[in-house]
C-alpha cells in the first residue's frame, strides 16, 4: 500500500456527487411508485401487464444509455448531455401526472431517454476530474457511489411516502423537481477539457485487457448478487418476523444500504490517503463475497432468532464486497480508456450485467424453488472469479518486477 501525496478532491467532486444523488433520488422514487400507479385506480392495469411494462423500462435503459453516450462523446458534449438528460427526465416525471395511457407511455419514454443522456455522461465527466490524479480515482468513485446509494434510499423513502400518502401525482411532481435540481450543480461546475488531461501511459494491449476483465467482472458480480439475493430476501422476511433485536420491519429491506454508509466512508478516507491497485481491491471484493455467502450458507432454511446476528454479519461482509467492486469498476474503465470515448465505454459496461442476468434468469424458477441453490451457485462462481483475479494480480506483480 502506497501513501498518496499532493492529490486532493475538489469542489467539483461534491457538485457531481450531489447532482447524481438528486437524480437517483428522483429516479428510484419514481420507480417505487410506477407499478403501484399502473395497477391503481387511475390506470387499472393487471399486475402482470404492469410488470411487463416495468421490465421493458429497465431493459431499454441499456440501449438509451448507449445512444446518450454516443451523442455525448461525439456530437453535443458530455456536460450538455447531462443537462439535456435531466430536463427530459423531469418532463417525463411531470408527464406521468396526465391520467391516461398516453401520459404514462410518454412519461416512461422520456424518463428512459433522459436517463440515457444523463447517466453515462455524468459518470464520464466525473471520472475525467481524476485523470491527472489517478491514485484518487477509487476514493472519488466511492464518494460518487455513496451519493448514488444515499439518493436511492432517500428517494424511495421520500417520494414513496408522499406518493402513497398524498397521491401519486405529488410523488411524480417531487420526482420532476428533484430532477431539475440535479442539473444545477452541473451548470455551476467546471468541465475538464481533453487538453487538460494527461494521456494514458499504458500500452494498448494492457488497456484493452484490463477493460475486458472489468466488463466481465462487473457483469458476473451483479448477476451473482441478483441470484443470491433470492436467499437473502427469503431470510430477510423470516428475520423481520422472528428477530428480537428491535429492528422495525420496514428497515429490514434497507439493512444492506445502512451498512454501505459506514463502509463507504471508511473506504473513502482510507483510499484518499493510501493507494493499492484496483485489481487487488476487486480480488478482495470477491473473497469477501465468498465469505458472506459462506456465512449465509450456515443459516438453516428455517432460521431461529439466534441466527439473526450471523445474518447481519454476512450482510456486513457483502457490503464490504460491494464497495470493493462496484465503484472500482468505473475507476478501472476511466483509468485505462481513451477519455474521448469514456461515456461510450461506460454505457457498454451495462451490457454484460444485462446479458448475464438474462442468461442466469433462464434458471430463475429453480433458484426461487430452492433459494439455497442460488447461494451455492454464488459461492462457486465467486470463488472461480476470485481465483482468476488472484492469478491476474500475481501476474501483474511479476510482470512489473521483471520490467524493473
Amino acid at each position: 500500500m502506497e501513501k498518496i501525496q499532493n492529490q486532493k478532491h475538489t469542489k467539483e467532486t461534491f457538485y457531481y456527487s450531489l447532482s447524481r444523488m438528486l437524480e437517483r433520488a428522483s429516479y428510484y422514487g419514481l420507480r417505487a411508485l410506477i407499478v403501484l400507479y399502473m395497477v391503481g385506480e387511475t390506470m387499472k392495469m393487471e399486475r402482470s401487464e404492469a410488470l411487463i411494462i416495468y421490465g421493458w423500462v429497465t431493459g431499454l435503459l441499456v440501449f438509451s444509455r448507449i445512444i446518450g453516450a454516443v451523442l455525448g462523446d461525439l456530437l453535443i458534449g458530455n456536460r450538455k448531455s447531462v443537462i439535456i438528460g435531466g430536463i427530459i427526465q423531469a418532463i417525463g416525471a411531470f408527464s406521468l401526472c396526465i391520467p391516461s395511457t398516453t401520459g404514462l407511455y410518454l412519461g416512461l419514454f422520456l424518463v428512459v431517454l433522459g436517463s440515457g443522456f444523463f447517466t453515462p455522461n455524468i459518470i464520464s465527466n466525473f471520472g475525467k476530474l481524476y485523470l491527472n490524479k489517478t491514485k484518487l480515482l477509487d476514493s472519488g468513485f466511492t464518494i460518487f457511489y455513496l451519493a448514488i446509494n444515499l439518493g436511492s434510499f432517500l428517494g424511495i423513502l421520500l417520494i414513496g411516502y408522499l406518493g402513497e400518502t398524498y397521491g401519486y401525482n405529488i410523488g411524480f411532481v417531487i420526482s420532476g423537481i428533484l430532477m431539475l435540481l440535479s442539473i444545477v450543480p452541473i451548470i455551476i461546475s467546471k468541465e475538464k477539457t481533453l487538453k487538460e488531461i494527461d494521456k494514458s501511459k499504458f500500452s494498448i494491449s494492457k488497456r484493452v485487457l484490463n477493460i475486458l476483465i472489468a466488463f466481465l467482472v462487473v457483469g458476473l458480480f451483479w448477476s451473482i448478487y441478483e441470484i443470491s439475493n433470492i436467499r437473502i430476501f427469503d431470510l430477510q422476511l423470516q428475520f423481520s418476523e422472528i428477530s428480537t433485536l428491535g429492528i422495525p420491519k420496514h428497515l429490514w429491506q434497507s439493512v444492506n444500504a445502512i451498512f454501505i454508509l459506514p463502509i463507504s466512508i471508511t473506504a473513502i478516507i482510507l483510499w484518499t490517503y493510501f493507494y493499492s491497485s484496483q485489481f487487488f481491491k476487486l480480488m478482495l471484493g470477491f473473497i469477501f463475497g465468498v465469505i458472506s455467502f459462506g456465512i449465509l450458507f450456515l443459516i438453516p432454511e428455517i432460521p431461529t432468532d439466534k441466527q439473526t446476528v450471523i445474518y447481519l454479519v454476512s450482510l456486513l461482509f457483502l457490503g464490504i464486497s460491494e464497495i470493493l467492486i462496484a465503484p472500482i469498476i468505473h475507476s478501472i474503465l476511466t483509468k485505462y480508456s481513451n477519455p474521448k470515448y469514456l461515456a461510450i465505454l461506460i454505457s457498454l459496461a451495462f451490457i454484460p450485467t444485462r446479458l448475464f442476468s438474462v442468461i442466469f434468469g433462464l434458471f430463475n424458477d429453480r433458484f426461487y424453488d430452492n433459494p439455497m441453490l442460488g447461494l451455492k451457485f454464488g459461492i462457486v462462481a465467486m470463488t472461480f472469479v476470485g481465483i482468476g483475479l488472484i492469478g491476474y494480480v500475481w501476474w501483474n506483480k511479476k510482470t512489473t518486477y521483471n520490467n524493473v
